[in-house]
């Protein structure tokens, strides 16, 4: 029998072992109706045809997907998921990256970076649920789909119930299961979902397909190692495989992705014709009509690829209007499970990402990789999940057809009804135009249904307006507090109830015409605040007073008889609101001003709000509970003046002084970095590749022995080869088939001259290429070295399970060097990678960081390495020749991040007419932050967030500078560049543990 210890303990052991976590409460839930639920292995998350529970009250999961592993601060992760929780969020998506925790075969390791404890923690205390996904293949952009790389020694097929591949997914699932079942909800932890294997859709025609017996061995790995929470599946599409009642490998909710505008930032304003999905609703009744709708990947964003166009433009491609259409279409069809992909990309440090995609994994999403947030995008997001958390009826409203002329007098307009079960329930009209990616301004009446029958609307003025690419949901018979809202044109933000008062915030475009209806009689209607202009009617037969609007920058305020306060925004005004719980005070407030609002509780003291500031702000709090007459702002108790209903405050902020090393006027040193290619280098203790055969089942061997690097234990960064012969005098071309993944590049030389070099670009996977030898002095009988770098930027994806793209090989995969009587020179290869291949040599950074220059064999990536010897040269100057070389620094940060949060980039200038085409890796405190193409980019600015960046003391830069043509290469520029600060009420930021420079004794 084996006792499983629930995850307080779990927590507490490693607490005592760390000294780092502070335990914290339960996540909040947004919680209503209870009802009958369907019966589960546990009772604590259920679900029903509308959405899921726990601890028997619904919950709408409104969820973005983060990886840990691409933000490899631990003390940074609480930041990041306070950012989601103050959008109206109460769940996370999370990846689990099978490739940096068993680097090899057997050896699991999940400590330091990769502990998922700490981030356990620090979604238990935002109030965070988690839904893990931990493969064993995850896609997500990571090097093999998240593969070890020595699955390319498997020959048995990926992703099938071929044995040896399933054998080899046991030892991590048995552990990371273990890990996550620990974390269950069931013990106290925030995992209420699990879901097994990832995007299962599409196959070889050769497979039987989908194949329910491997599902179901996913699935019972996860069992057997604990997991008890229900398992949630994300079809690539709504093919409706593994649904529940199919049989074998079925899961408990059935979910799908949807990516409507594909992944084009080359052109951000095109959106594609027909892209708007306009049959979820009934793809859903078809195929899962007893779970809850659930959309498991929705675009948050797009992915660019090397020689791309940038994040900024996949930001612009799904921006705020994408936001407005599109997730006010899934809201249409009734979606309760909702994960954007991604919330916050982060960073493929280390080599941990995929060959379609260069360092920065940005994402375009609402939170940068610098962790700094997009207003706009940000804030429309926050709008809408704030408003449906506030809307209990719209979790059993049932989406109705859209219509052109049902409910609405304008063809160019659609409304999608989502009604209430009863007459007198909440319903709500999501209303777009019929063209979804239509520019213009359409005026049109719509008639909406409510319980006093239907109501055409305006019916103040002649038309409602529907501007741009916007989409709005209408209210009828809304409950705000107790008080029946009729209906509304203009969209809900939240309501609150404050002492005896109600609160209702509602918004709309600047300049719109809006209207409501109140079930209030005859009541005195009063401008509080604002220049709003409002009309008002009331109705003494059915006891309902109307009031139309126009929205104005300033924000209005109306009270409506006694007790019943309703402001009036426009949208640019509403991104300010932030509607924040409060801790130990059973209540919320709505908090107005900051660029962010972490949380709020009450003490003995008084009303403390932790909330970030990027300017002075007066801060208006609506709701401060009764009792409480002191303020404190980021633990400053700060003066306030009452105004209504409101507490004001004013936050001064006075940007802090500080400096920025510029690194052009540091002393660099230098150090070759390929001294393969000179004259005496002793490869003696290098791997021979002598392996007659492979196990590699998508390349057959072009050759008497294997060079794939995988082969030898070699699966990331760059690799170097040496082959050696002896030569015939003939010798008159020398054939090499190179392959490194999308944008990879390759260099070759003999001796110590550069034969030629592959520059690569962003569609090139492989390079094949004849070079003449003329000009080589390869006299009879004398031995020579022909030496090939190759820039492995990942191993491929296995999307498709019988494909196995991700076996395709990395380095060299074929080679002649012919002579002139039509015979071939042999050559005898060695090869190298990462310096111990899968007995990799940084356990702190894992098995990606580092690959196969010299430098990073040596470790002189690492901070403290030795450098009195060197030469005193900095890569502005770079090498006259090709080569490859390395350059250290050192700099002292004294920033005041206790206080402030302040975003800092390595930032290169990239000119190739004037470095040369080179391509560069930056290391900062050694870990691996940045992989420069100057000929492909796009990327040039390399955000490190502190953490990896030590803010309040010494920091190592290492760059590698691999020239690539012959006349050498230099870096034009490079400094280290600060964001914007922002006065940050986050936690500390501790330094992560980074292992020093030592003597690598077995080093060559």
């Amino acid at each position: 029998m084996t006792m499983r210890l629930p995850l307080f303990l779990v927590l507490a052991v490693h607490a005592l072992l760390s000294s780092a976590l502070s335990f914290g409460g339960r996540p909040d839930t947004m919680v209503w109706d209870i009802v009958d639920k369907r019966e589960s292995s546990q009772d604590i998350v259920t679900w029903d045809e509308h959405s899921i529970f726990v601890r028997g009250e619904r919950v709408m999961l409104f969820s973005g997907e983060i990886h840990p592993f691409r933000l490899p601060v631990p003390t940074l992760w609480l930041d990041v998921l306070q950012k989601i929780r103050a959008l109206g969020f109460n769940c996370v998506s999370i990846y689990i990256d099978w490739a940096l925790l068993e680097g090899k075969p057997g050896d699991f390791k999940a400590g330091g970076v990769f502990d998922l404890a700490p981030f356990f923690q620090a979604a238990l205390q935002t109030g965070i649920y988690i839904i893990a996904r931990p493969g064993p293949y995850i896609n997500a952009e990571v090097s093999g789909g998240g593969f070890p790389g020595w699955l390319q020694r498997v020959r048995g097929t990926l992703r099938t119930g071929a044995p040896d591949y399933l054998n080899a997914t046991d030892n991590y699932m048995s552990n990371i299961c273990r890990i996550i079942a620990d974390a269950q909800i069931t013990n106290d932890g925030p995992v209420i979902l699990l879901q097994p294997e990832n995007e299962y859709t599409v196959a070889h025609d050769y497979l039987p397909f989908p194949d329910g017996a491997y599902m179901q061995y996913v699935i019972q790995q996860a069992k057997q190692a604990g997991i008890v929470v229900p398992f949630i599946s994300n079809d690539a599409s709504a093919s409706g495989h593994n649904v529940p009642g199919s049989g074998e490998g079925e899961v408990d909710i059935y979910g799908h992705d949807g990516y409507p505008l594909g992944f084009d930032c080359a052109h951000p304003d095109v959106w594609p014709t027909n892209g708007l999905p306009t049959t979820l609703r009934s793809n859903h009744l078809k195929q899962s009509p007893s779970t809850p709708y659930s959309l498991v990947e929705f675009q948050g964003g797009s992915f660019d690829p090397w020689g791309g166009w940038g994040f900024e433009q996949c930001s612009a491609l799904v921006n705020h209007e994408f936001e407005r259409v599109f997730y006010k279409n899934n809201y249409a069809a009734g979606v309760t499970i909702q994960n954007l992909y991604m919330i916050f990309g982060g960073t493929n440090w280390g080599n941990l990402g995929h060959p379609g995609g260069y360092t920065s994994y940005d994402y375009g999403s609402v939170i940068k990789e610098d962790r700094t947030v997009t207003r706009e995008k940000y804030s429309e997001l926050k709008l809408q999940a704030t408003f449906i958390q506030s809307s209990p009826g719209y979790l059993t409203a049932i989406p109705g057809s859209s219509s052109t002329s049902s409910y609405s007098d304008n063809a160019d307009i659609t409304v999608t009804p989502v009604l209430g079960n009863n007459t007198g329930d909440a319903s709500f009209f999501v209303v777009r135009h019929t063209n979804y990616s239509s520019l213009a301004s359409t005026n049109y009446r719509a008639t909406l249904s409510t319980s006093l029958g239907n109501i055409t609307v305006p019916q103040m003025n002649n038309t409602l307006s529907l501007n741009g690419r916007d989409s709005k949901i209408m209210v009828t018979d809304y409950d705000v507090q107790g008080t029946r809202l009729l209906y509304s044109t203009a969209e809900i933000f939240t309501h609150l109830k404050l002492g005896g008062n109600t609160i209702l915030v509602m918004y709309a475009g600047a300049g719109e015409f809006n209207e409501f209806q109140v079930q209030k009689a005859n009541p005195e209607v009063k401008q509080i605040k604002g220049g709003a202009s409002y009309t008002v009617k009331t109705d003494d037969t059915t006891g309902v007073t109307l009031v139309g609007w126009v929205a104005v920058p300033e924000d209005g305020l109306l009270q409506i008889g006694d007790d019943f306060y309703v402001y009036l925004l426009d949208r640019n005004s509403a991104y300010n609101y932030w509607l924040t719980p409060i801790d130990n005070a059973d209540s919320k407030a709505i908090i107005v001003g900051p660029y962010l609002v972490r949380k709020a509780y009450v003490d003995a003291n008084g009303l403390h709000i932790k909330a970030d500031f990027n300017a002075t702000t007066k801060v208006e709090i609506i709701g401060v509970p009764e009792g409480y007459t002191k303020l404190f702002i980021n633990d400053v108790e700060t003066a306030t003046e009452t105004m209504g209903l409101s507490t004001i405050a004013n936050v001064t902020i006075n940007p802090p002084s500080f400096t920025i090393p510029k690194l052009s006027e540091l002393t660099w040193k230098y150090a070759d970095s390929l001294p393969e290619v000179g004259e005496g280098f002793d490869d003696s203790r290098w791997l021979v590749a002598n392996h007659t055969s492979t196990d590699n089942t998508y390349q057959p061997l072009l050759a008497t022995v294997s060079t794939y690097a995988s082969d030898y234990g070699f699966h990331t960064g760059v690799l170097v080869y040496r082959g050696h012969f002896n030569a015939t005098g003939n010798e008159n071309s020398l054939s090499l088939w190179t392959q490194g993944g999308l944008g990879f590049g390759s260099s070759v030389w003999i001796d110590d001259k550069l034969v030629s070099s592959f520059l690569g670009n962003g569609s090139a996977a492989y390079y094949q290429g004849k070079y003449s030898l003329n000009g080589i002095d390869l006299e009879a009988g004398t031995l020579h070295v022909i030496t090939v770098v190759v820039d492995n930027t990942g191993l491929d994806e296995n999307y498709d399970p019988g494909y196995d793209t991700m076996k395709s090989p990395r380095g060299i995969l074929g080679w002649r060097l012919e002579t002139s009587k039509a015979t071939n020179t042999p050559i005898t290869w060695k090869l190298t990678g990462n310096l111990g291949g899968e007995d990799y040599m940084d356990p702190i950074r894992g098995p990606l960081n580092e690959g196969g220059l010299y430098a990073e064999r040596q470790g002189y990536h690492l901070p403290g390495t030795p450098t009195e010897t060197w030469v005193e040269k900095s890569p502005y100057e770079g090498i006259d020749k090709a080569g490859v070389a390395f350059y250290a620094t050192s700099f002292t940060l004294t920033l005041p991040s206790r206080k402030w949060d302040i975003p800092l980039s390595f930032a290169f200038t990239n000119d190739t007419a004037v470095s040369g085409v080179y391509r560069a890796q930056l290391f900062v405190n050694g870990w691996q932050y940045g992989k420069l193409t100057s000929n492909i980019g796009p990327q040039t600015v390399f955000p490190v967030p502190e953490g990896i960046l030590d803010y309040e003391g010494a920091n190592w830069i290492g760059l590698t500078l691999w020239a690539l043509e012959e006349g050498g290469a230099k870096v034009p520029g490079l400094e280290l560049v600060a964001g914007t600060p922002v006065y940050t009420s986050r936690d500390t930021v501790a330094f992560v543990d980074s292992s020093e420079w030592v003597e690598r004794v077995n080093a060559y």
